[in-house]
């Protein structure tokens, strides 16, 4: 595995960690930007709308530049948004820097993965996506847990110089860790990079990937209260089942990438059966909390993991190009944005176990969408079906 991927990691670990500071350090920040709870809520939807609308836009301004150097101009841009978040004295200021931030983020992500691509060869990329998308991971496991800690001792301004010296550290390490490439793959221009979007079937991929995360944050955001009030565990226990959860996903996200390389549709397939089943069961059984935490449990071993095999499966699709990476990681923010707006609308009606019944009903509505994938395997061409046809040629 190139040490590029690992170095990769490291930069998805702090964009991730700025997303999910302020969920962690809601009160603190009121009370010192004189805002409501639900302003400061705010900030972290404008941060999810940011990276799924803006994230594609600066990708296309920077997909011109040798990969590294792209990843600089997003570090130099990311790291000017955090500066300024910790800085702020005001809401407004706090919103503009949040936005810049989310718009950076989701852009790393999609230049990021599409270096993956490069650096790697094609039978083992499911793999380096896995090792890359482990920043992801620590961020959920660590980054969140240690930003509210140091948020709480010495004040959310600290969480975020402490991000904004991670991100110096990752910006450090790219710039001496990662080689020059010339040109990112797929980068025929912005013609070729927008002309793959007129595939139906790259859509429908797309959509394979916001409903396997909608299906899960529909659950995960709101984990806290349904094990709270349902579950009946106690607020001090809840941080450690959710850093247990955090560490199923760092352990279903190696697995996954494991496999996704030969066995991307059948991945997929059995991981929204496991989560539609892991969902149901805790919608049946919060009550209970041995059922609930093993279903909880299950949700992390198979949710979010599907990420190194959504990403193969796009750019087997697609391409491996920057712009077609940004628009998939936006398509999976919108599932983010989905499951949790949706899930919040259908408690008020059906009470906290509701989310997990919408995210079981999404875990299916994805499964649809990797049926017809999953019948073309069935062809005598199986052993190649999951390559593009210059790839599957080289086998």
């Amino acid at each position: 595995m190139p040490r590029a991927v690992y170095v990769l990691a490291l930069g998805i670990f702090a964009m991730v960690t700025s997303e999910f500071v302020v969920a962690g350090l809601m009160p603190q920040m009121a009370d010192g930007l004189n805002a409501t709870i639900p302003q400061i809520g705010y900030l972290i939807t404008a941060f999810a709308v940011a990276m799924a609308a803006g994230g594609p836009f600066l990708t296309v301004a920077v997909m011109k530049l040798p990969p590294r150097t792209a990843l600089m101009v997003l570090f130099v841009i990311f790291l000017a948004g955090n500066v300024l978040a910790a800085t702020a004295t005001g809401y407004a200021t706090m919103m503009a820097a949040r936005i810049i931030t989310g718009i950076a983020s989701q852009a790393f992500f999609g230049v990021g993965i599409s270096m993956c691509a490069q650096i790697t060869r094609p039978e083992i990329r499911g793999r380096a996506i896995a090792v890359a998308m482990n920043g992801l991971m620590l961020g959920t496991l660590l980054g969140l847990p240690l930003s509210t800690l140091v948020g709480e001792r010495f004040g959310w301004r600290a969480a975020f110089w402490t991000i904004t010296a991670i991100t110096v550290i990752a910006a450090v390490t790219t710039l001496f860790g990662v080689d020059r490439i010339e040109r990112a793959e797929g980068g025929g221009g912005f013609g070729q990079e927008v002309g793959v979007f007129k595939k139906p079937k790259l859509w429908l991929v797309l959509s394979t990937s916001t409903l396997i995360i909608g299906a899960t944050f529909s659950a995960f955001s709101y984990f806290n209260p349904i094990l709270i009030d349902v579950t009946g565990f106690s607020t001090g226990t809840v941080p450690v089942l959710l850093i247990a959860y955090g560490a199923a996903t760092v352990v279903g996200n190696n697995i996954v990438g494991r496999f996704a390389d030969r066995h991307t549709v059948p991945v997929l397939a059995i991981g929204l059966v496991l989560n539609a089943v892991f969902l149901a069961g805790f919608a049946l059984l919060a009550d209970l909390p041995a059922p609930a935490v093993i279903c909880m449990m299950g949700i992390g071993l198979v949710g979010v993991t599907m990420n190194p095999a959504m990403v193969t499966r796009v750019q087997r699709t697609g391409n491996a190009g920057p712009l077609v990476n940004t628009v998939h990681s936006s398509f999976i923010t919108l599932g983010i944005i989905l499951g949790s707006s949706i899930g919040a609308a259908v408690i008020d009606t059906w009470g906290l176990r509701a989310p997990l019944w919408l995210g079981a009903a999404m875990a299916v509505a994805g499964l649809a969408t990797v049926l017809p994938d999953l019948a073309r395997r069935s062809t005598p061409t199986t052993g190649l079906a999951s390559y593009p046809a210059e790839e599957a040629e080289r086998v």
